[in-house]
């Protein structure tokens, strides 16, 4: 079934938004060949807003956002890295917002959320019963290469018996 969601930015300087999310804000990434970087984000979420009465935005737009879990520490740390923000911290009810704008003309919000996400919740509870287990190693680049389908589902089962 489902196990997470990919997104995607189009960008008029798409090299330079791939550096500003690998240098600027450090993702982890997969190099799957060609200059084309795929950022793994470690956990995600999914909203659906309906259309206000003047009926903006449009059907059909879609929108991007990271959060965090500090958002005054992490705003910080990326005005330190040069990236400037298009106002002020705001409370907006569902969290703490600002906004900056990446290579290419992409605007994103950043924010961090005054909900409990589910699975963190669930993750917390659990913390003390489950056994830890190690990190996958992953550097910055994985690879170059991109592997076949069956490469992947073959890695997949062999990561499966394995566990």
């Amino acid at each position: 079934m489902i196990r997470g969601i990919h997104g995607m930015f189009y960008s008029s300087d798409a090299d330079g938004t791939r550096a500003f999310l690998r240098d600027v804000l450090e993702l982890p990434f997969t190099d799957v060949g060609e200059g084309w970087l795929i950022f793994d984000l470690p956990a995600g979420d999914l909203g659906v807003h309906p259309i206000d009465e003047d009926g903006q935005p449009t059907p059909g737009t879609h929108d991007v956002s990271f959060y965090c879990d500090d958002l005054r520490g992490t705003v910080a740390t990326l005005r330190a890295r040069g990236v400037q923000f298009a106002g002020e911290i705001d409370d907006r009810g569902y969290g703490l917002v600002t906004h900056f704008t990446m290579p290419g003309g992409i605007e994103v919000q950043l924010y961090q959320p005054h909900y409990v996400k589910r699975r963190v919740a669930r993750t917390a509870k659990r913390a003390g019963k489950a056994r830890a287990r190690p990190a996958p190693r992953r550097g910055k680049a994985v690879g170059t290469k991109q592997r076949s389908a069956a490469g992947r589902g073959q890695a997949s089962s062999q990561r499966r018996r394995t566990r």
